[in-house]
């Protein structure tokens, strides 16, 4: 009886153990054989790059392979590819001068650029020669135990393409962090900057003295403002640096963000007086010897005290500074348009940066704060008053772009989605609606060129293909005189596209998230004139990688389609049951969800590897490509609006998939996507388990009134004394933290001044408050984006869902090996 009773114990000690081991393993191999550092080494070029050249419709660009880098010009009237130079010659006349070992097949060149005559093409190479910076004796007069400070010497090289002569010249001093607080004149006469919260400005010959050496005492400086101070400056921000930076740099020349007119006679610019704005904080517990403070300001939400906005005019001809009276609304916002800088890529020295308009007029928007009312203008400099053009009013917020101005100033093409959807319309700038482009059921994008000669006006949109994925975009054209719309590059692909200033050739740039990623060269009639490139990813798929599946399900409605991707693990069996794990990010300015092959890889396709199904799925509410009814959806509930969709998706895989296991659900997102990812844990706890919610703006009450005001809606009321307020409410995470029912871990580094910590912190003190059982990450010294320890979060959050997932409880060890090994492959 005691042999029975024994066996009978030894068999339940047996099924304990039994049913506590893990149900699958994390696969950490697979999931590290795909880092970022190694994926450098496996997906090299995937665009085409191109710089179109000012005297003919040439261009030239750079691609990478797993055989190295190659520089090639095309010419589209002969359909011809060839390379810029011999790779192997050049690198033996490198080799002469700077005395390091080159070759062709590694031939690390930079800075590249053609010269005016369109022959020459000027480089930098660095060498391991060592020099002492050329700041070297200001960190020395600072601190005198500083150890030498070094860095590689560069060279800079001219070569003729035509006779092959390679020729060092000195290395040009207009560098361009010596030129950042510059803004240059378009006649190069002028510069104008900032310093001490005033304008200055200075000529030509005292800006090549500064260019030399900014500390010359005979620099002339001409100061045009005197009543400029902190807060309510006439320069740049200083949002970013903490107060010790910002007081060893308060003695600098700063860069001033303003837009000349053509004959560099005049400018203007926006000012902003914040010194009512109330302060926030960030702590730098890092820094040495102390830790420091970071104070800037920040306007939230409702609050009453915001920035107020002006708008400025000089003139040099009279020297005369104006501000000018273009007070609409209250806490009115002023959006400033300059000239277009080409959208296609050129080699030009120096961009000036030039308003919108002419010397009689240059166009502005003023937005209310509400964002319902926005007012098309420009300022008669003559006359010296504001001309309203388009008023564009809604229930809900305005998006706008900026307007193309055009025949000699007469003439403005306007987006707008006064029907609903993103469409472009003719108007003459005295405000007269001639007529709308484009119409219909899709979404116009962005103008690509408008061609005054021919009329016509090249734009990229999307949806309006049948049958496509209505995120793809595509380049259309239309007349201006008024007609049909005319697709230039069909493909059931996401178009990327560079039109050269003509307007008569384009580079094509193609791909799905399925496919290899290809360039090819058009005309303006639609027709190909020759195939450039195609994507070298022979490395990805040795290393094993495969294509994840885009797919489409119904919203909660059961009437709006969404799509969304799938990320499968590589060594994927269709036999097994798989978590599902959703990446978010809930919009309502984008979707996570990509289109293109890309390279952004680690909360997708690497995820999975660990032994999870990652999907990415668009919801109402989300994305601003879509009908203005979609991108809305949202408005005024800006925490629930996105998760019945999720939830929605998450159900409709399950039940097409048998290896989907909807009883283990995991949910990630960053930012935005920390905040639904939580927000989805408490709305729906018995459906979620599992969330990693890095950098979550968990009360968006507390976050930038821009966005959380836009996104959400705020309430203008007008008094009967009137007097005009704002208010604003919103459903916030923490007001549900004692639904919390499965595992959360919330991750947010210590000086975020985008997303602050506090947003992170409050929600864990309620779930404490709660006294509910959840994990927090602090990364220390990380802003929004988690920086250098991007990597380290990700094996963190790998971890987690091995463990509350998987069921996988075996412990990690301590040291983090994937990042030692990583670490000792870059060395």
């Amino acid at each position: 009886m005691k042999k029975v009773y024994l066996l009978f114990f030894c068999w339940l000690a047996i099924g304990a153990v039994h049913a506590q081991a893990p149900h699958t393993q994390g696969n950490y191999e697979l999931a590290a054989r795909f880092s970022p550092e190694k994926l450098k080494k496996m997906i090299f070029s995937t665009s085409v790059d191109a710089h179109w050249l000012k005297k003919s419709d040439r261009f030239w660009y750079e691609y990478e392979t797993t055989e190295g880098k190659n520089w090639y010009i095309v010419n589209p009237a002969t359909k011809s590819k060839t390379k810029l130079f011999d790779n192997d010659r050049l690198a033996a006349e490198i080799t002469k001068v700077v005395k390091d070992p080159f070759d062709g097949q590694h031939l690390d060149i930079s800075n590249m650029k053609f010269l005016e005559d369109e022959n020459t093409i000027e480089f930098k190479v660095k060498s391991s020669q060592d020099i002492l910076k050329k700041d070297w004796e200001e960190i020395k007069s600072k601190n005198k135990n500083a150890k030498d400070s070094l860095e590689k010497k560069t060279f800079v090289f001219r070569y003729n393409i035509n006779s092959q002569v390679l020729t060092e010249i000195e290395d040009p001093e207009e560098e361009a962090k010596r030129l950042a607080w510059a803004n240059i004149s378009p006649d190069s006469s002028k510069v104008v900057f900032a310093r001490h919260h005033n304008l200055y400005w200075m000529d030509k010959e005292n800006f090549l003295k500064a260019v030399k050496d900014e500390k010359d005492s005979t620099i002339v400086e001409h100061q045009l403002t005197t009543d400029g101070e902190k807060d309510y400056s006439y320069g740049g921000s200083t949002r970013g640096e903490d107060n010790v930076e910002e007081e060893k740099n308060k003695d600098k020349r700063k860069r001033a963000s303003i837009l000349w007119a053509e004959n560099s006679q005049q400018f203007i610019l926006t000012r902003s007086d914040a010194r009512e704005v109330k302060d926030l904080w960030v702590i730098h517990n890092t820094r040495d010897p102390r830790p420091t403070l970071e104070t800037y300001k920040y306007a939230m939400p409702g609050e009453k005290e915001q920035p107020i906005a002006e708008l400025h005019h000089y003139s040099f001809d009279n020297e005369t500074f104006s501000k000018l009276d273009v007070a609409t609304f209250k806490d009115q916002t002023i959006g400033l348009w300059s000239k277009d800088t080409p959208a296609s890529n050129r080699d030009d020295d120096f961009k000036p940066v030039k308003w919108l308009g002419d010397t009689d007029y240059f166009y502005f928007s003023i937005t209310s704060r509400d964002l319902k009312r926005i007012d098309i203008c420009r300022w008669n400099i003559k006359e010296g008053k504001k001309e309203v053009i388009v008023e564009e009013r809604s229930n809900t917020y305005i998006e706008i772009q900026k307007p193309e101005i055009f025949n000699n100033g007469t003439e403005m093409i306007h987006w707008s989605e006064r029907d609903g959807w993103g469409h472009y319309y003719l108007y003459g700038t005295d405000g007269n609606l001639k007529r709308q482009l484009t119409a219909g059921p899709f979404h116009s994008e962005s103008v690509i060129r408008v061609d005054e000669k021919a009329r016509t006006l090249y734009f990229t949109a999307n949806g309006r293909e049948k049958g496509e994925d209505p995120y793809y975009e595509h380049l259309y054209k239309v007349s201006i005189n008024g007609g049909a719309v005319t697709l230039l590059n069909p493909g059931d692909y996401n178009h990327s596209v560079s039109m050269n200033d003509k307007g008569n050739f384009f580079v094509n740039n193609f791909s799905r998230v399925n496919t290899v990623p290809a360039s090819t060269l058009y005309d303006n009639m639609g027709r190909k004139v020759m195939d450039l490139e195609t994507a070298d990813l022979s490395s990805l798929f040795a290393a094993g990688y495969q294509f994840p599946q885009p797919y489409q399900v119904k919203a909660d409605d059961g009437i709006t389609d969404l799509y969304g991707v799938m990320y499968l693990p590589f060594d994927f069996d269709s036999t097994k049951s798989y978590p599902i794990i959703q990446y978010v990010y809930p919009g309502p300015q984008t979707e996570a969800v990509n289109k293109s092959f890309g390279r952004s890889m680690d909360r997708i396709d690497r995820l999975a590897q660990f032994g999870f199904v990652v999907v990415t799925i668009g919801n109402r509410g989300g994305h601003p490509g879509r009908s203005k009814w979609y991108h809305n959806y949202g408005y005024g509930n800006l925490r629930d609006y996105g998760l019945a969709d999720k939830k929605a998706a998450v159900e409709q895989l399950a039940d097409r998939h048998a290896f989907i296991d909807k009883s283990r659900v995991g949910i990630h997102g960053h930012s935005g996507g920390g905040f639904m990812s939580t927000a989805a844990m408490l709305v729906y706890p018995d459906f979620f388990k599992v969330a990693v919610s890095s950098a979550g703006n968990h009360e968006n009450n507390i976050y930038n009134r821009w966005w959380s005001e836009k996104h959400h809606g705020v309430k203008e009321i007008v008094t009967p004394k009137g007097d005009t307020t704002f208010v604003y409410q919103i459903e916030r995470n923490p007001d549900l933290a004692k639904n919390l029912k499965g595992r959360l871990l919330l991750v947010t580094g210590d000086v975020d001044n985008n997303v602050h910590p506090a947003n992170t912190i409050r929600m864990a003190n309620a779930l404490i408050k709660a006294n509910k059982r959840f994990d927090f990450i602090i990364l220390p010294g990380q802003r929004h984006g988690f920086g250098d320890m991007t990597e380290y979060f990700f094996w963190k959050m790998g971890d987690y869902y091995v463990q509350h997932l998987l069921g996988d409880n075996t412990p990690p060890p301590v040291d983090m090996l994937e990042i030692q090994r990583e670490k000792a492959l870059t060395k």
